[in-house]
């Protein structure tokens, strides 16, 4: 891709393919960060492919990939995804680790898709760091990599320059918070929408969601998290929403873990704080009517949940996403 602007390069994003690595996850990886964004005006990552040969036998034989750049493009990413492979076991080619080390040593985002994070610490640098893997790998990993501190039960961990994803679904929940790291809950909810994606699952979230087959009548609840959405500024508790769904509080609070794999209340605050991000990206300054009108309350709690999800107070987000606001490189 070429410059987004004749003063700044655009973040350059590469994958790394290696043998027999997952199809899934490398259409994930390109999804999110390698297509162009007309309905943006601009596009938001240079997205390449490499691979240590010039022929790649993909999982299981399902494909061979040919013509993408050689393993020297990764010395050239400002992140790197690194590769991810069902045959956890079997040792990760040695040109593969030091091109990880290198990038990692210069300063480079890592990221690892599912078994990706059998990857990074076979190169060393997760050691002491926090990470996640698909539930299944966990006793492996662990026993394999004790220096490292697995999050099993979460479908991604940010920790801060390296950042790893569960499983297959889970890199795109990955891939779309490091979107709306980069560029803003705006962007990231119109790259989920192209995506036809929930715009916004916690990293917290467990791996697994039960989802039962569904009885009559319709137990969604996606005509209560509607109508919750369009009212974001009212005193609505977990009551109120069990009230509109017809349930009691309980049965709410259970359909919403077997579903969406989270509390009512959580998700309230969740979607609540990306009303607010919304705002303020929009150009609003006035940071008390920002908490008033998504339903936080006050700048103070406004000003504690943006430093807990996004790292950024509300002035540091503005700075980075408001109206005229340079996007790091």
């Amino acid at each position: 891709m070429p410059q987004e602007s004749s003063h700044r390069v655009v973040h350059r994003v590469v994958v790394v393919v290696d043998e027999n690595s997952n199809p899934f996850e490398l259409g994930c990886a390109s999804e999110v960060f390698g297509l162009r964004r007309p309905e943006l005006g601009r596009d938001l990552y240079d997205f390449r492919l490499c691979s240590p040969e010039p022929r790649t036998p993909m999982r299981d034989g399902f494909f061979t990939l040919t013509g993408v750049a050689g393993l020297e493009a990764a010395d050239t990413a400002d992140t790197l995804i690194v590769p991810n492979r069902p045959d956890v076991d079997v040792p990760r080619r040695p040109a593969v680790l030091d091109a990880i080390r290198r990038a990692h040593a210069r300063g480079a985002r890592l990221v690892g898709f599912c078994s990706g994070a059998f990857t990074l610490a076979e190169a060393g640098v997760l050691d002491g760091r926090r990470a996640t893997a698909h539930w299944q790998w966990a006793d492996a990993f662990r026993a394999r990599f004790p220096a490292v501190r697995l999050e099993e039960n979460v479908l991604f961990v940010d920790d801060g320059d390296i950042l790893t994803a569960a499983g297959s679904a889970a890199a795109l929940d990955l891939g779309l918070h490091i979107v709306r790291r980069d560029h803003g809950a705006d962007v990231a909810n119109s790259v989920s929408r192209r995506l036809v994606f929930a715009a916004h699952r916690d990293g917290g979230q467990r791996q697994f969601v039960e989802r039962p087959v569904p009885t009559a009548p319709d137990e969604s609840l996606a005509p209560v998290t509607a109508w919750a959405q369009e009212r974001l500024d009212a005193p609505l508790t977990v009551a109120d929403l069990a009230a509109r769904a017809a349930v009691s509080p309980a049965t709410l609070h259970r359909r919403f873990r077997a579903q969406l794999g989270t509390t009512p209340l959580a998700w309230l605050t969740r979607e609540r704080l990306a009303l607010a991000c919304r705002m303020i990206e929009r150009g609003e300054s006035r940071f008390d009517l920002v908490a008033r009108r998504s339903g936080l309350g006050t700048a103070a709690n406004l000003r504690a949940l943006m430093r807990r999800e996004t790292g950024l107070t509300p002035s540091a987000y503005r700075g980075r996403f408001g109206p005229g606001a340079a996007r790091p490189p």
